[in-house]
Protein backbone atom coordinates (compact mmCIF):
# COMPACT_ATOMS: atom_id res chain seq x y z
CA UNK A 1 0.00 0.00 0.00
CA UNK A 2 1.04 3.58 -0.75
CA UNK A 3 1.13 6.63 0.99
CA UNK A 4 0.43 10.39 -0.42
CA UNK A 5 0.64 13.69 1.81
CA UNK A 6 -0.93 16.99 0.30
CA UNK A 7 -2.68 19.69 1.03
CA UNK A 8 -5.59 19.05 -0.98
CA UNK A 9 -6.95 15.83 -2.57
CA UNK A 10 -9.16 16.50 -5.41
CA UNK A 11 -10.68 12.84 -6.52
CA UNK A 12 -12.38 13.04 -10.32
CA UNK A 13 -10.02 14.47 -12.80
CA UNK A 14 -13.11 16.27 -14.77
CA UNK A 15 -13.55 19.97 -15.63
CA UNK A 16 -13.87 20.56 -12.10
CA UNK A 17 -11.32 18.93 -11.03
CA UNK A 18 -8.91 20.14 -12.87
CA UNK A 19 -10.05 23.81 -12.13
CA UNK A 20 -9.43 22.95 -8.86
CA UNK A 21 -6.11 21.80 -9.05
CA UNK A 22 -4.89 24.36 -11.08
CA UNK A 23 -6.25 26.99 -8.62
CA UNK A 24 -4.63 25.29 -5.92
CA UNK A 25 -1.20 24.90 -7.32
CA UNK A 26 -1.46 28.84 -8.13
CA UNK A 27 -2.27 29.37 -4.83
CA UNK A 28 0.90 27.73 -3.20
CA UNK A 29 -0.71 24.26 -1.98
CA UNK A 30 0.08 20.80 -3.17
CA UNK A 31 -2.53 18.59 -5.09
CA UNK A 32 -2.76 14.91 -5.64
CA UNK A 33 -5.50 14.84 -8.58
CA UNK A 34 -6.91 11.57 -9.20
CA UNK A 35 -9.14 10.43 -11.81
CA UNK A 36 -10.64 6.78 -13.32
CA UNK A 37 -9.85 6.99 -16.46
CA UNK A 38 -6.80 7.10 -18.44
CA UNK A 39 -7.86 11.10 -19.87
CA UNK A 40 -8.36 14.23 -17.66
CA UNK A 41 -11.31 16.13 -18.98
CA UNK A 42 -14.61 14.29 -18.30
CA UNK A 43 -17.76 15.52 -19.89
CA UNK A 44 -15.63 17.19 -22.34
CA UNK A 45 -13.15 13.79 -23.25
CA UNK A 46 -13.83 10.70 -21.68
CA UNK A 47 -17.79 11.00 -22.22
CA UNK A 48 -17.11 12.79 -25.46
CA UNK A 49 -19.33 15.67 -24.89
CA UNK A 50 -18.45 18.81 -27.32
CA UNK A 51 -19.08 21.64 -24.61
CA UNK A 52 -22.82 23.57 -24.74
CA UNK A 53 -22.79 26.81 -23.60
CA UNK A 54 -24.59 30.52 -23.54
CA UNK A 55 -25.13 32.55 -26.01
CA UNK A 56 -22.84 35.04 -24.80
CA UNK A 57 -19.49 32.98 -24.73
CA UNK A 58 -17.62 34.96 -26.47
CA UNK A 59 -17.78 38.17 -24.95
CA UNK A 60 -18.39 37.56 -21.23
CA UNK A 61 -20.04 34.84 -18.58
CA UNK A 62 -17.52 32.14 -17.49
CA UNK A 63 -14.14 32.47 -15.06
CA UNK A 64 -10.92 34.20 -16.69
CA UNK A 65 -9.64 30.52 -16.23
CA UNK A 66 -12.45 29.20 -18.41
CA UNK A 67 -11.76 31.68 -20.83
CA UNK A 68 -7.94 30.73 -20.91
CA UNK A 69 -8.92 26.83 -21.65
CA UNK A 70 -11.39 28.03 -24.48
CA UNK A 71 -8.37 30.42 -26.07
CA UNK A 72 -6.05 27.12 -25.64
CA UNK A 73 -8.22 24.98 -27.70
CA UNK A 74 -8.22 27.21 -30.56
CA UNK A 75 -4.81 27.69 -30.25
CA UNK A 76 -3.90 24.17 -30.42
CA UNK A 77 -5.83 23.89 -33.55
CA UNK A 78 -3.77 27.20 -34.81
CA UNK A 79 -0.87 25.64 -34.09
CA UNK A 80 -1.16 21.91 -34.93
CA UNK A 81 -3.77 21.46 -37.58
CA UNK A 82 -3.50 22.28 -40.92
CA UNK A 83 -6.48 24.90 -41.10
CA UNK A 84 -7.16 26.75 -44.44
CA UNK A 85 -6.21 30.74 -43.98
CA UNK A 86 -9.79 31.95 -43.04
CA UNK A 87 -9.89 28.96 -40.26
CA UNK A 88 -6.54 30.21 -38.95
CA UNK A 89 -7.83 33.33 -39.10
CA UNK A 90 -11.44 33.26 -37.61
CA UNK A 91 -10.91 34.67 -34.06
CA UNK A 92 -14.30 32.33 -33.14
CA UNK A 93 -12.46 29.26 -34.87
CA UNK A 94 -15.35 26.26 -34.06
CA UNK A 95 -13.42 23.21 -35.21
CA UNK A 96 -16.38 21.62 -36.56
CA UNK A 97 -18.48 24.13 -37.68
CA UNK A 98 -21.60 22.93 -35.35
CA UNK A 99 -25.00 23.92 -34.74
CA UNK A 100 -24.95 23.12 -30.60
CA UNK A 101 -21.75 24.79 -29.66
CA UNK A 102 -19.18 27.53 -30.92
CA UNK A 103 -16.43 25.56 -29.66
CA UNK A 104 -17.18 21.56 -31.03
CA UNK A 105 -14.25 19.82 -31.29
CA UNK A 106 -11.93 16.79 -30.98
CA UNK A 107 -11.93 15.29 -27.58
CA UNK A 108 -8.35 15.03 -27.93
CA UNK A 109 -7.58 18.30 -28.13
CA UNK A 110 -8.95 18.86 -25.05
CA UNK A 111 -7.24 15.94 -22.61
CA UNK A 112 -4.00 17.91 -24.41
CA UNK A 113 -4.67 21.32 -23.36
CA UNK A 114 -5.65 20.06 -19.86
CA UNK A 115 -2.23 18.86 -19.48
CA UNK A 116 -0.63 21.63 -20.93
CA UNK A 117 -2.26 23.78 -18.45
CA UNK A 118 -1.07 21.25 -15.65
CA UNK A 119 2.37 20.43 -17.13
CA UNK A 120 4.57 23.12 -15.23
CA UNK A 121 2.85 22.47 -12.06
CA UNK A 122 3.29 18.86 -12.31
CA UNK A 123 7.33 19.18 -13.21
CA UNK A 124 7.76 21.18 -10.09
CA UNK A 125 5.69 18.77 -7.83
CA UNK A 126 2.68 20.75 -7.10
CA UNK A 127 0.19 18.62 -8.83
CA UNK A 128 0.75 14.68 -8.46
CA UNK A 129 -2.01 12.89 -10.92
CA UNK A 130 -2.82 9.76 -10.61
CA UNK A 131 -5.19 8.79 -13.94
CA UNK A 132 -6.99 5.28 -13.63
CA UNK A 133 -7.86 5.57 -9.92
CA UNK A 134 -10.97 5.81 -8.02
CA UNK A 135 -12.12 5.95 -4.70
CA UNK A 136 -12.41 3.03 -2.54
CA UNK A 137 -12.61 4.09 0.87
CA UNK A 138 -13.40 7.09 2.81
CA UNK A 139 -11.51 7.62 6.30
CA UNK A 140 -13.66 9.85 8.90
CA UNK A 141 -12.90 11.43 11.84
CA UNK A 142 -16.02 13.45 13.23
CA UNK A 143 -16.70 16.33 10.58
CA UNK A 144 -13.94 15.66 8.87
CA UNK A 145 -12.85 13.85 6.30
CA UNK A 146 -8.83 12.25 6.76
CA UNK A 147 -7.51 10.66 3.87
CA UNK A 148 -8.85 8.64 1.13
CA UNK A 149 -7.82 5.08 -0.24
CA UNK A 150 -7.46 4.76 -3.97
CA UNK A 151 -7.84 1.57 -6.45
CA UNK A 152 -5.19 1.79 -9.25
CA UNK A 153 -7.19 -0.25 -11.72
CA UNK A 154 -4.01 -1.12 -13.58
CA UNK A 155 -2.39 -2.57 -11.11
CA UNK A 156 -4.65 -3.49 -8.32
CA UNK A 157 -2.99 -2.14 -5.74
CA UNK A 158 -4.41 1.01 -3.29
CA UNK A 159 -2.79 3.68 -1.91
CA UNK A 160 -3.93 5.78 0.59
CA UNK A 161 -4.00 9.67 0.47
CA UNK A 162 -3.79 12.08 3.77
CA UNK A 163 -4.93 15.46 2.81
CA UNK A 164 -6.19 18.48 4.87
CA UNK A 165 -8.56 19.31 2.36
CA UNK A 166 -10.89 16.95 0.38
CA UNK A 167 -12.52 18.39 -3.02
CA UNK A 168 -15.25 15.79 -4.48
CA UNK A 169 -15.02 16.21 -8.23
CA UNK A 170 -16.44 12.68 -9.16
CA UNK A 171 -18.82 12.79 -12.22
CA UNK A 172 -21.54 10.94 -9.58
CA UNK A 173 -20.67 12.40 -6.35
CA UNK A 174 -18.37 9.12 -5.65
CA UNK A 175 -16.50 10.36 -1.95
CA UNK A 176 -19.88 11.30 -0.32
CA UNK A 177 -21.19 8.05 0.37
CA UNK A 178 -17.95 6.72 1.27
CA UNK A 179 -17.11 9.60 3.72
CA UNK A 180 -20.91 9.45 5.21
CA UNK A 181 -21.64 13.32 3.78
CA UNK A 182 -25.36 14.29 4.11
CA UNK A 183 -26.46 14.05 0.20
CA UNK A 184 -29.49 12.92 -2.22
CA UNK A 185 -29.95 11.47 -5.33
CA UNK A 186 -32.86 11.18 -7.59
CA UNK A 187 -35.59 13.40 -7.63
CA UNK A 188 -37.54 15.82 -5.03
CA UNK A 189 -40.84 15.97 -3.77
CA UNK A 190 -42.59 19.16 -4.23
CA UNK A 191 -43.44 19.72 -0.65
CA UNK A 192 -40.16 19.57 0.16
CA UNK A 193 -38.58 21.98 -2.23
CA UNK A 194 -41.57 23.92 -4.03
CA UNK A 195 -40.62 23.57 -7.34
CA UNK A 196 -43.47 23.74 -10.13
CA UNK A 197 -41.78 20.87 -11.91
CA UNK A 198 -41.09 18.47 -8.77
CA UNK A 199 -42.90 15.28 -8.67
CA UNK A 200 -45.29 14.60 -6.02
CA UNK A 201 -43.35 11.82 -4.36
CA UNK A 202 -39.63 11.98 -3.88
CA UNK A 203 -37.61 9.01 -5.95
CA UNK A 204 -34.19 8.77 -5.31
CA UNK A 205 -34.00 6.60 -8.34
CA UNK A 206 -35.60 8.77 -10.54
CA UNK A 207 -32.74 10.15 -12.50
CA UNK A 208 -31.54 12.01 -15.98
CA UNK A 209 -30.42 9.68 -18.57
CA UNK A 210 -27.26 8.80 -19.32
CA UNK A 211 -26.14 8.61 -22.93
CA UNK A 212 -22.74 6.75 -24.39
CA UNK A 213 -21.56 8.58 -27.71
CA UNK A 214 -19.83 7.85 -30.54
CA UNK A 215 -17.98 9.44 -33.24
CA UNK A 216 -18.46 8.84 -36.98
CA UNK A 217 -17.22 9.75 -40.46
CA UNK A 218 -18.16 8.44 -43.87
CA UNK A 219 -16.20 6.82 -46.66
CA UNK A 220 -18.71 6.22 -49.64
CA UNK A 221 -18.49 3.20 -51.76
CA UNK A 222 -16.84 1.14 -48.63
CA UNK A 223 -18.76 -1.07 -45.80
CA UNK A 224 -18.27 -0.57 -42.23
CA UNK A 225 -21.20 -2.03 -41.06
CA UNK A 226 -20.89 -3.37 -37.26
CA UNK A 227 -21.97 -7.08 -36.40
CA UNK A 228 -25.93 -6.89 -35.27
CA UNK A 229 -25.67 -6.24 -31.75
CA UNK A 230 -27.03 -8.29 -28.96
CA UNK A 231 -30.31 -7.14 -28.12
CA UNK A 232 -30.91 -4.69 -31.11
CA UNK A 233 -34.32 -6.34 -31.89
CA UNK A 234 -35.63 -5.60 -28.50
CA UNK A 235 -33.92 -2.33 -28.86
CA UNK A 236 -35.86 -1.99 -32.33
CA UNK A 237 -39.12 -3.16 -30.81
CA UNK A 238 -39.37 -0.52 -27.76
CA UNK A 239 -41.67 1.60 -27.85
CA UNK A 240 -41.48 4.46 -24.67
CA UNK A 241 -44.18 7.17 -24.05
CA UNK A 242 -43.83 10.03 -27.03
CA UNK A 243 -41.54 7.21 -29.26
CA UNK A 244 -44.32 5.85 -31.11
CA UNK A 245 -41.68 4.55 -33.77
CA UNK A 246 -39.14 3.82 -30.71
CA UNK A 247 -35.53 5.52 -30.18
CA UNK A 248 -34.46 3.72 -33.51
CA UNK A 249 -36.19 6.05 -35.34
CA UNK A 250 -35.36 9.92 -37.25
CA UNK A 251 -38.77 10.83 -35.13
CA UNK A 252 -38.09 12.23 -31.36
CA UNK A 253 -40.29 14.31 -29.27
CA UNK A 254 -39.64 18.30 -28.93
CA UNK A 255 -37.88 18.98 -25.35
CA UNK A 256 -40.47 22.36 -24.92
CA UNK A 257 -43.80 20.46 -26.56
CA UNK A 258 -43.03 16.59 -26.66
CA UNK A 259 -44.54 16.77 -30.18
CA UNK A 260 -43.00 14.72 -33.19
CA UNK A 261 -40.24 16.51 -34.70
CA UNK A 262 -38.93 14.38 -38.01
CA UNK A 263 -35.32 14.95 -38.14
CA UNK A 264 -32.54 14.57 -41.07
CA UNK A 265 -29.99 13.54 -41.61
CA UNK A 266 -27.10 12.88 -44.24
CA UNK A 267 -23.49 12.64 -43.83
CA UNK A 268 -20.70 15.19 -45.72
CA UNK A 269 -22.92 18.29 -46.71
CA UNK A 270 -21.70 20.14 -48.90
CA UNK A 271 -21.72 23.53 -46.34
CA UNK A 272 -19.98 26.34 -45.34
CA UNK A 273 -18.50 25.82 -41.99
CA UNK A 274 -17.78 29.20 -41.00
CA UNK A 275 -21.19 30.19 -41.60
CA UNK A 276 -22.82 27.41 -38.90
CA UNK A 277 -22.88 28.03 -35.74
CA UNK A 278 -25.04 27.51 -32.23
CA UNK A 279 -27.75 28.94 -32.40
CA UNK A 280 -29.72 29.24 -28.62
CA UNK A 281 -32.83 31.29 -28.91
CA UNK A 282 -36.11 29.58 -28.58
CA UNK A 283 -35.94 28.15 -32.32
CA UNK A 284 -33.24 26.43 -31.49
CA UNK A 285 -34.46 22.98 -31.55
CA UNK A 286 -36.23 23.64 -34.85
CA UNK A 287 -32.67 24.87 -36.39
CA UNK A 288 -30.82 22.71 -34.92
CA UNK A 289 -32.22 19.51 -36.32
CA UNK A 290 -31.93 20.24 -40.19
CA UNK A 291 -29.28 17.88 -40.18
CA UNK A 292 -28.30 15.93 -37.23
CA UNK A 293 -24.78 15.24 -39.01
CA UNK A 294 -23.71 19.00 -38.22
CA UNK A 295 -25.56 19.35 -34.72
CA UNK A 296 -22.69 18.06 -33.18
CA UNK A 297 -19.97 18.12 -35.98
CA UNK A 298 -16.22 18.24 -34.14
CA UNK A 299 -14.05 18.44 -37.53
CA UNK A 300 -15.96 20.57 -40.76
CA UNK A 301 -13.20 18.97 -43.43
CA UNK A 302 -14.32 22.36 -45.22
CA UNK A 303 -12.08 24.14 -42.22
CA UNK A 304 -9.04 22.33 -43.21
CA UNK A 305 -6.78 22.21 -46.00
CA UNK A 306 -7.87 20.32 -49.37
CA UNK A 307 -7.38 16.15 -48.53
CA UNK A 308 -6.58 16.78 -44.66
CA UNK A 309 -9.91 15.48 -43.57
CA UNK A 310 -11.48 13.27 -46.27
CA UNK A 311 -14.41 12.88 -44.46
CA UNK A 312 -16.06 15.23 -41.61
CA UNK A 313 -16.14 13.59 -38.12
CA UNK A 314 -19.28 13.82 -36.50
CA UNK A 315 -20.21 13.03 -32.73
CA UNK A 316 -23.05 10.94 -32.19
CA UNK A 317 -25.09 12.57 -28.94
CA UNK A 318 -28.91 12.22 -30.26
CA UNK A 319 -32.13 11.98 -27.96
CA UNK A 320 -32.12 8.34 -29.96
CA UNK A 321 -29.35 7.27 -27.60
CA UNK A 322 -31.06 8.20 -24.33
CA UNK A 323 -30.51 5.37 -21.98
CA UNK A 324 -33.27 6.21 -19.31
CA UNK A 325 -33.08 1.62 -18.41
CA UNK A 326 -31.94 2.45 -14.92
CA UNK A 327 -29.44 4.26 -12.70
CA UNK A 328 -25.59 3.75 -13.73
CA UNK A 329 -24.42 4.02 -9.79
CA UNK A 330 -25.45 3.55 -6.69
CA UNK A 331 -27.65 0.32 -7.36
CA UNK A 332 -26.77 -3.23 -7.00
CA UNK A 333 -27.54 -3.61 -11.17
CA UNK A 334 -25.80 -0.52 -12.02
CA UNK A 335 -23.07 -1.97 -14.44
CA UNK A 336 -26.02 -4.17 -16.20
CA UNK A 337 -27.45 -0.71 -16.63
CA UNK A 338 -24.19 0.24 -18.02
CA UNK A 339 -23.69 -1.99 -20.69
CA UNK A 340 -27.64 -1.88 -22.04
CA UNK A 341 -26.79 1.97 -22.42
CA UNK A 342 -23.18 0.59 -24.65
CA UNK A 343 -25.71 -1.83 -26.52
CA UNK A 344 -27.88 1.00 -27.60
CA UNK A 345 -25.85 3.17 -28.80
CA UNK A 346 -23.91 0.34 -30.95
CA UNK A 347 -27.93 -0.34 -32.04
CA UNK A 348 -28.49 2.90 -32.82
CA UNK A 349 -25.11 3.26 -35.03
CA UNK A 350 -26.22 -0.38 -36.59
CA UNK A 351 -29.60 0.72 -37.75
CA UNK A 352 -27.80 3.47 -39.29
CA UNK A 353 -25.90 1.92 -41.20
CA UNK A 354 -28.49 -0.68 -42.39
CA UNK A 355 -32.15 0.28 -41.70
CA UNK A 356 -32.35 3.99 -41.42
CA UNK A 357 -34.39 6.06 -44.26
CA UNK A 358 -31.84 8.45 -46.49
CA UNK A 359 -33.17 11.11 -48.80
CA UNK A 360 -32.70 9.14 -51.89
CA UNK A 361 -35.30 6.60 -50.66
CA UNK A 362 -33.08 3.88 -49.78
CA UNK A 363 -31.87 2.70 -46.52
CA UNK A 364 -29.08 2.65 -44.40
CA UNK A 365 -25.55 4.49 -45.02
CA UNK A 366 -22.95 1.15 -44.85
CA UNK A 367 -19.95 4.24 -45.26
CA UNK A 368 -20.74 4.96 -41.71
CA UNK A 369 -17.09 4.34 -40.10
CA UNK A 370 -17.01 4.21 -36.17
CA UNK A 371 -14.33 6.58 -35.52
CA UNK A 372 -13.18 5.02 -31.92
CA UNK A 373 -9.88 6.40 -32.39
CA UNK A 374 -11.13 9.33 -31.91
CA UNK A 375 -12.71 9.35 -28.79
CA UNK A 376 -10.02 7.38 -26.82
CA UNK A 377 -9.37 3.30 -28.81
CA UNK A 378 -11.85 1.92 -26.83
CA UNK A 379 -13.09 -1.82 -27.47
CA UNK A 380 -16.67 -0.87 -28.56
CA UNK A 381 -15.59 1.81 -30.50
CA UNK A 382 -17.74 4.07 -27.88
CA UNK A 383 -16.68 6.82 -25.51
CA UNK A 384 -14.84 5.99 -22.66
CA UNK A 385 -17.52 6.41 -20.02
CA UNK A 386 -21.26 7.11 -20.09
CA UNK A 387 -22.33 10.99 -20.44
CA UNK A 388 -23.51 11.32 -16.67
CA UNK A 389 -26.13 13.89 -16.48
CA UNK A 390 -26.95 13.69 -12.96
CA UNK A 391 -24.85 12.99 -9.83
CA UNK A 392 -25.35 12.81 -6.42
CA UNK A 393 -25.82 16.03 -4.77
CA UNK A 394 -24.83 17.26 -0.68
CA UNK A 395 -26.64 18.82 1.56
CA UNK A 396 -26.16 21.78 1.42
CA UNK A 397 -26.96 25.54 3.24
CA UNK A 398 -28.10 26.69 0.41
CA UNK A 399 -30.33 24.48 -2.32
CA UNK A 400 -30.77 25.94 -5.54
CA UNK A 401 -34.38 25.70 -6.25
CA UNK A 402 -36.36 25.86 -9.47
CA UNK A 403 -38.46 29.03 -8.59
CA UNK A 404 -34.93 31.02 -8.31
CA UNK A 405 -33.67 30.81 -12.09
CA UNK A 406 -37.56 29.84 -13.86
CA UNK A 407 -37.65 32.75 -16.39
CA UNK A 408 -41.21 31.70 -16.16
CA UNK A 409 -41.35 32.18 -12.54
CA UNK A 410 -38.62 35.43 -12.52
CA UNK A 411 -39.50 36.81 -15.92
CA UNK A 412 -38.16 40.39 -16.36
CA UNK A 413 -36.78 40.10 -12.77
CA UNK A 414 -33.99 37.61 -13.70
CA UNK A 415 -32.55 35.23 -11.77
CA UNK A 416 -32.38 35.51 -7.89
CA UNK A 417 -29.31 37.42 -6.50
CA UNK A 418 -27.52 36.13 -3.99
CA UNK A 419 -25.44 38.28 -1.49
CA UNK A 420 -22.90 34.98 -1.19
CA UNK A 421 -22.68 34.92 -5.18
CA UNK A 422 -19.12 33.41 -6.21
CA UNK A 423 -19.76 32.81 -10.18
CA UNK A 424 -22.33 32.62 -13.14
CA UNK A 425 -24.00 30.12 -15.68
CA UNK A 426 -26.89 29.54 -17.78
CA UNK A 427 -28.51 27.11 -19.69
CA UNK A 428 -32.05 26.23 -19.92
CA UNK A 429 -33.20 23.84 -16.94
CA UNK A 430 -33.04 20.79 -19.66
CA UNK A 431 -34.28 17.56 -18.57
CA UNK A 432 -34.06 14.42 -20.97
CA UNK A 433 -36.52 11.65 -20.32
CA UNK A 434 -35.48 9.96 -16.68
CA UNK A 435 -34.87 6.51 -15.23
CA UNK A 436 -38.16 6.79 -13.05
CA UNK A 437 -40.61 7.31 -16.38
CA UNK A 438 -40.77 10.96 -16.39
CA UNK A 439 -41.01 12.71 -20.23
CA UNK A 440 -38.89 15.46 -21.20
CA UNK A 441 -38.71 18.61 -18.94
CA UNK A 442 -37.57 21.91 -20.70
CA UNK A 443 -37.84 24.87 -18.97
CA UNK A 444 -36.97 28.42 -19.94
CA UNK A 445 -34.05 29.93 -17.71
CA UNK A 446 -33.04 33.24 -16.26
CA UNK A 447 -28.92 34.11 -16.73
CA UNK A 448 -28.26 32.76 -12.60
CA UNK A 449 -25.89 32.86 -9.88
CA UNK A 450 -23.88 30.69 -7.78
CA UNK A 451 -24.66 30.82 -4.23
CA UNK A 452 -21.50 29.91 -1.70
CA UNK A 453 -23.87 28.27 0.02
CA UNK A 454 -24.78 25.89 -2.31
CA UNK A 455 -20.97 24.56 -1.91
CA UNK A 456 -21.44 24.04 1.97
CA UNK A 457 -22.22 20.84 3.21
CA UNK A 458 -24.39 21.08 6.24
CA UNK A 459 -21.68 19.36 8.42
CA UNK A 460 -18.74 18.28 7.09
CA UNK A 461 -15.89 20.68 7.66
CA UNK A 462 -13.21 19.82 5.18
CA UNK A 463 -14.85 18.20 1.81
CA UNK A 464 -16.06 20.44 -0.94
CA UNK A 465 -17.78 19.61 -4.37
CA UNK A 466 -15.98 20.22 -7.46
CA UNK A 467 -18.52 19.35 -10.11
CA UNK A 468 -22.26 18.71 -10.31
CA UNK A 469 -22.96 17.96 -6.94
CA UNK A 470 -23.74 21.12 -5.63
CA UNK A 471 -26.59 21.67 -3.83
CA UNK A 472 -28.85 21.84 -6.41
CA UNK A 473 -31.86 19.37 -7.13
CA UNK A 474 -33.04 16.99 -9.91
CA UNK A 475 -34.52 19.84 -11.24
CA UNK A 476 -32.33 22.88 -11.23
CA UNK A 477 -28.87 20.25 -11.79
CA UNK A 478 -30.97 20.63 -15.45
CA UNK A 479 -29.39 23.92 -15.59
CA UNK A 480 -26.05 24.01 -13.30
CA UNK A 481 -24.64 20.71 -14.86
CA UNK A 482 -22.72 21.72 -17.83
CA UNK A 483 -18.70 22.34 -18.56
CA UNK A 484 -18.35 25.57 -17.77
CA UNK A 485 -20.27 26.18 -14.41
CA UNK A 486 -17.90 22.83 -13.32
CA UNK A 487 -15.35 24.41 -13.88
CA UNK A 488 -16.49 27.27 -11.67
CA UNK A 489 -16.99 25.13 -8.86
CA UNK A 490 -14.16 23.32 -9.18
CA UNK A 491 -12.46 26.95 -8.99
CA UNK A 492 -14.15 28.70 -6.64
CA UNK A 493 -13.60 25.24 -4.11
CA UNK A 494 -10.11 25.36 -4.86
CA UNK A 495 -9.64 29.28 -3.62
CA UNK A 496 -12.15 28.99 -0.93
CA UNK A 497 -9.89 25.57 0.57
CA UNK A 498 -6.73 28.20 0.43
CA UNK A 499 -8.29 31.25 1.36
CA UNK A 500 -9.52 29.05 4.66
CA UNK A 501 -5.97 27.91 5.03
CA UNK A 502 -4.78 30.70 4.84
CA UNK A 503 -6.85 32.40 7.45
CA UNK A 504 -7.58 29.64 9.76
CA UNK A 505 -11.30 29.78 9.04
CA UNK A 506 -14.05 26.83 8.20
CA UNK A 507 -15.51 27.47 5.07
CA UNK A 508 -18.81 28.00 6.78
CA UNK A 509 -17.14 30.91 8.45
CA UNK A 510 -16.63 32.96 5.13
CA UNK A 511 -20.50 32.72 4.21
CA UNK A 512 -21.51 33.29 7.60
CA UNK A 513 -19.51 36.50 8.35
CA UNK A 514 -19.93 39.93 6.46
CA UNK A 515 -16.09 40.82 6.66
CA UNK A 516 -14.82 37.65 5.67
CA UNK A 517 -17.44 36.79 2.68
CA UNK A 518 -16.30 39.88 1.00
CA UNK A 519 -12.67 39.44 1.07
CA UNK A 520 -12.90 36.05 0.06
CA UNK A 521 -15.28 37.80 -2.68
CA UNK A 522 -12.59 40.38 -3.49
CA UNK A 523 -9.96 37.54 -4.31
CA UNK A 524 -12.18 35.84 -6.62
CA UNK A 525 -12.65 39.44 -7.93
CA UNK A 526 -9.13 39.70 -9.09
CA UNK A 527 -8.93 35.97 -10.03
CA UNK A 528 -11.42 37.05 -13.20
CA UNK A 529 -14.35 35.53 -11.66
CA UNK A 530 -17.45 36.84 -12.61
CA UNK A 531 -19.82 37.00 -10.16
CA UNK A 532 -22.84 38.89 -11.33
CA UNK A 533 -24.62 39.32 -14.60
CA UNK A 534 -25.17 42.25 -16.64
CA UNK A 535 -28.77 42.95 -17.46
CA UNK A 536 -29.73 40.81 -19.92
CA UNK A 537 -32.90 38.38 -20.72
CA UNK A 538 -33.07 34.64 -20.28
CA UNK A 539 -34.50 32.34 -23.06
Amino acid sequence: MNEVETHVLVVGGGMGGVAAALTAARRGLTVTLTEPTDWLGGVLTAQAVPPDEHVWIEQFGCTAGYRQYRDAVRAYYRRHYPLTEAARDDRALNPGGAKVSGLCHEPRVTVAVLESLLAPWRGSGGVRVLLEHEPLEAHVDGDRVEAVTLFDRRTGGTTVVRADWVIDATETGDVLPLAGVEHVTGSEAAAETGEPHASDVADPLNMQPVSVCFALDHRPGEDHTIDRPEGYDEVAAARAVDWPKGQLSFDAPHPKTRQRVQHRFWPNPDDDPATIGPDYNDQRVRSLDRNLWTFRRIAARGHFRPGAYPSDVTLVNWPQMDYWGGPVFGVPDAAEHAAAARRLSRSLLYWLQTQAPRPDGGTGWPGLRLRGDVVGDTADGLAKTPYIRESRRIRAEHTIVEQELSLAVRGAAGAVRHQDSVGIGMYRIDLHPSTGGDPYIDIGCCPFELPLGALLPVRVDNLLPGAKNIGTTHITNGAYRMPLVEWNVGEVAAHLVAFCAQRKVAPRAVRADRALFAAFAGELDRAGIERHWPSIAGY
